[in-house]
């Protein structure tokens, strides 16, 4: 039985967290949805994975790629798409047009968008009016890396009394869900606590209502490790080990 978004909302009432991951492709996807993850982000944290220093430049057409192959590969997870920079900014009709093809192209069942400035906020309610199951996403938000860098958020009582406003009005927006990056543990926790909808936090403490991490990150994968993920595996070295093993069968005509 796939998972809706109405699903986590009552798992937070239950008091039930929620796992979630990235994912970039099919095989992935297959591997993370028969492992039990609930939430499959194809994020735009795919520009890294196809070699983009930063998430900025990926594109639309990049991410509705991607998100087909992903969404082959699930038959339970809730399937959730990051709207890349500047396809959703400009205008509502814009956002409309960008999310509506996540949805219709890729079969995925929701999207995320970055910010809770007033003008998103608009957007998201419209967005969430015309039917888009809508994620929300504060604290750091790397589209804005060239505003805000990638350091934590939240440190001030100003900014934090920001994010916790940020939080509340896409709440009433209509989110699914808000996902709060690298804040502290302590403003995580009562956004969690104010909202009726799940936090999924990703460097914000353990009082969310779940955990989302970049896969990459936790199987070793990533040339540079983020200072909030926890590796559990380097298959980074073994596969570096694997390939050297078989090249050198192969020069030393050891291959069957």
């Amino acid at each position: 039985m796939a998972i809706t978004t109405q699903q986590l909302i009552q798992w937070k009432q239950q008091g039930k967290p929620i796992v979630a991951l990235t994912g970039w492709d099919y095989a992935i996807a297959q591997l993370l949805d028969t492992a039990g993850v609930d939430l499959i982000l194809v994020g735009d944290s795919l520009a890294v994975v196809l070699g983009y220093e930063t998430t900025l430049p990926i594109t639309l057409d990049e991410m509705v790629h991607h998100a087909k192959a992903v969404r082959r590969g699930v038959s339970r997870a809730l399937v959730v798409v990051d709207l890349p920079f500047l396809s959703y900014q400009e205008s509502i009709s814009q956002a409309m047009h960008s999310a509506g093809r996540i949805l219709k192209e890729t079969g995925a069942q929701a999207v995320k968008l970055e910010g809770g400035y007033p003008a998103m906020i608009e957007t998201v309610s419209r967005l969430v009016q015309a039917g888009i199951p809508v994620m929300g996403h504060v604290g750091l938000t790397p589209q804005s890396i060239h505003q805000l860098g990638l350091r934590q958020q939240g440190k001030t009582q100003v900014d934090q009394q920001r994010i916790l406003n940020e939080a509340i009005a896409l709440e009433q927006a209509g989110v699914f869900s808000l996902v709060l990056e690298h804040i502290p543990a302590n403003l995580a926790s009562e956004i969690t606590h104010k909202l009726r909808i799940p936090t999924i936090g990703i460097g914000a403490g353990s009082e969310c209502d779940g955990q989302v991490l970049v896969t990459s990150d936790i199987l070793g994968l990533s040339e540079k490790q983020p200072p909030f993920a926890k590796v559990y595996t380097n298959l980074r070295e073994q596969i570096t080990k694997a390939v050297q093993s078989y090249s050198l069968d192969v020069r030393e005509g050891k291959f069957l």
